[in-house]
């Protein structure tokens, strides 16, 4: 079972998802999770803190996932290719977390900000890293934007409709890999 901390860290993205940050408040969220607003504060110092806490949170383990994956692949191909499956989970099981990271990142400090930013440049560097060993000609501004692409691409997710994910999944990981090798063609 999860921990209370992250029953309200899972209501709270469901909410802000849903309401966004501004419209939802500590009562909400405690309600979605059967407490008093007030009990909120013994996980986390405020809404603002729930939110850094939740996309830092979301940003390591990403991180901490694609790492493991080209970690555990037996060459680049297969490393780009668990990139992309990693990743296509992630959105499927958390489109909330992907709509406010998307909407509300604009609502942390300055450093809480910065902290997620820097996890997310070392998330895309670990794909660059795997893609400039497969294609070494492609400079970095390059590989960067076709990372940057296909993670996009498949972040869209929460926006697609209704589609199963037995048919997204597999449509995902196989646009998101053409997309990445794309990088290889022209100029």
């Amino acid at each position: 079972m999860a921990s209370r901390s992250d029953q309200i860290l899972q209501a709270a993205a469901q909410l802000f998802a849903e309401r966004g940050y501004g419209a939802t408040g500590i009562d909400d969220i405690g309600a979605a999770v059967g407490v008093s607003g007030p009990a909120i504060y013994w996980h986390f110092k405020g809404k603002q803190a729930l939110l850094a806490a939740m996309l830092i949170d979301v940003s390591e383990r990403l991180l901490e996932g694609g790492r493991a994956a080209v970690d555990e692949a037996g060459d680049d191909e297969a490393a780009l290719a668990a990139l992309v499956r990693e990743q296509v989970t992630f959105a499927l099981d958390h489109p909330d977390l992907i709509v406010v990271h998307a909407r509300e990142l604009r609502h942390l400090d300055t450093e809480q900000a910065h902290r997620v930013r820097l996890l997310q440049r070392q998330y895309v560097d670990v794909w660059v890293e795997v893609m400039q060993r497969q294609y070494p000609k492609a400079d970095r501004p390059r590989l960067v934007a076709a990372v940057q692409a296909a993670i996009g691409l498949i972040n869209s997710t929460p926006y697609v409709g209704r589609v199963s994910r037995r048919t997204l999944a597999p449509m995902l990981t196989s646009m998101a890999l053409a997309a990445l090798h794309a990088v290889g063609t022209g100029h």
